[in-house]
């Protein structure tokens, strides 16, 4: 069973980060130039919170605050729910429609090193299915 480990060696563990004291438009700006929906609020080297597409429409355009002067830490998700490179990527995509989360970040004893998100698990899932039918297409042609 693969697990997340397995998942970041393929899509790469590079984790897309801003600043608490970074401005919303900032982050925003970042996501749009990434083509990503979050990214990790880091304070030095330590996990201080999410901020995500969904942050922005409902803690700052909806109650109206000003992107260029709002603080990503006056809006972000806290506490952030992590898990571990171990996890199995089935077990992953369970607890992220459990807990109602698109982005998770994985970090291990030395830190985070990576971060998954429900396109990433779609995009896995897919290759897998793609993969076992072409293995039944293989058995199925050989035995004629």
């Amino acid at each position: 069973m693969a697990t997340l480990r397995d998942l970041l060696a393929l899509k790469g563990n590079e984790v897309v980060a801003v600043h608490p004291d970074d401005t919303v438009l900032h982050a925003a700006n970042l996501m749009n130039a990434r083509n990503i929906g979050g990214v990790v609020v880091l304070e030095g080297d330590q996990l201080a919170g999410i901020f995500t597409e969904r942050d922005i429409l409902r803690r700052v355009v909806a109650p109206g605050l000003d992107p260029a002067t709002t603080a990503v830490a006056a809006v972000m998700t806290t506490p952030v729910i992590t898990c571990k490179p171990e996890l199995s990527v089935d077990d992953c995509g369970a607890l992220m429609t459990t807990r109602g989360v698109r982005h998770l970040p994985v970090r291990d004893a030395a830190g985070l090193v990576g971060m998954v998100t429900m396109r990433d698990l779609l995009a896995h899932q897919v290759s897998e299915q793609q993969a076992t039918i072409a293995q039944m297409n293989n058995y199925l042609f050989d035995l004629r």
